[in-house]
């Protein structure tokens, strides 16, 4: 690697940034600037880490809401910032934009499907300034969509795309992550080929290995809907779901899936804080393991039926590390000076999932790819 090569990390302390600074700062020749609203806590961080670190370790307040951002990037001057301050519902580019304008390559670990999908607006500017600008640096869509890419390798069409997530109930949250999953809680998803269903309207059972077994499921606003379809031969249809481990909580969260419906409820996001308090009084109930599948189907070119499953499952608590996984690797690249190209762009393509259990070295996570 570059000696010195400088990782801004946005809201580098919080939930899944801790757990990238954390995994980044045991790679020689970084440095990295652990950027949040609070000094205090960045510095904590830094100090945590800093007697094991093989990577220099900075703090720095920022709060990219404002201003401080163009000032934070002038005085840092980093060759890559990883943006994890969700939740990016709501949000808009300017952060990317603001890279691009630094001359800095820019990734974030975003899972909102307006968000990633409309990254490329930037494409043109990226371009002009040399520096690469992902969106979607996470479990979905680059971890899901290097799955299926490997998933559907030999298929001349792909017929559907079946993803589902469920991590463990005793596994930590963030309040962000929490925020952007109620957001869509009762709304309206639109899929590409013109069918509709409701957030949490409903739910489905799936089955994993051990020890994670049967999980409910229900359906979830991700950019897998919109990027995939149009990724593969065939069109395939994409279903997403996503579940949470005890049965009843899942169930209430169908129930307010209805309630929004209804209109009894404009946004369930805004009691974000209230529900997460009242579903971690069940925290010790369940256990620490969770998972995620990717299942493909469809034709090889003689029209025989093929049908593969990549499935991960995340044990010990780890599971919240998986949407830091594509950044770490995408960094790891970059300081090493691999060509990647220029311009924004949502983040598929670029990652194998070779790449992903390299990312994974040392943590509680397995994966495994079966054929049917």
């Amino acid at each position: 690697m570059h000696s010195g090569y400088r990782v801004l990390v946005t809201g580098g302390y919080g939930f899944f940034g801790s757990r990238l600074v954390e995994r980044l700062a045991r790679l020689e020749g970084l440095s990295i600037v652990v950027a949040g609203r609070h000094a205090a806590s960045a510095q904590a961080l830094v100090q945590t880490l800093q007697a094991s670190a093989a990577a220099e370790l900075h703090a720095a307040a920022l709060d990219v809401h404002t201003p401080s951002l163009e000032q934070t990037l002038a005085q840092w001057t980093p060759d890559v910032v990883v943006h994890t301050s969700g939740p990016f519902q709501g949000q808009n580019h300017h952060v990317a934009e603001t890279c691009i304008r630094h001359g800095t390559h820019y990734i974030d670990l975003a899972d909102g499907r307006d968000f990633v999908a409309g990254i490329g607006a930037l494409d043109a500017s990226a371009k002009a300034a040399g520096v690469l600008v992902l969106s979607g640096a996470s479990s979905v869509p680059a971890l899901s969509a290097a799955a299926a890419d490997h998933l559907s390798r030999g298929m001349a069409l792909v017929r559907s795309i079946d993803i589902g997530i469920s991590p463990g109930n005793r596994t930590e949250r963030g309040l962000s992550t929490v925020q952007g999953i109620l957001s869509y809680c009762g709304q309206t998803i639109a899929h590409a080929d013109g069918r509709s269903e409701l957030g949490w309207g409903r739910s489905y059972r799936h089955r994993y290995g051990a020890p994670v077994g049967a999980r409910l499921l229900s359906p979830c606003e991700v950019p897998d809907l919109s990027l995939l379809p149009a990724r593969y031969p065939g069109a395939p249809t994409v279903r997403f779901g996503a579940g949470l481990e005890l049965a009843f909580l899942h169930r209430g969260m169908n129930l307010m899936a209805l309630a929004r419906r209804l209109g009894l409820v404009r946004d369930w996001s805004a009691h974000a804080r209230l529900l997460t308090r009242a579903a971690d009084l069940f925290k010790t109930w369940g256990s620490d393991a969770g998972a995620m599948h990717v299942r493909a189907k469809g034709v090889d070119h003689r029209d025989q039926p093929i049908a593969r499953t990549w499935e991960l499952i995340a044990t010990e608590g780890h599971g919240p590390y998986v949407p830091t996984l594509a950044a770490w690797a995408l960094v790891k690249k970059l300081a090493a000076g691999e060509p990647l190209p220029s311009g924004a762009r949502p983040c598929t393509g670029l990652l194998s999932l070779e790449d992903f259990d390299e990312a994974a070295t040392g943590l509680r996570i397995t994966t495994r790819v079966e054929e049917a």
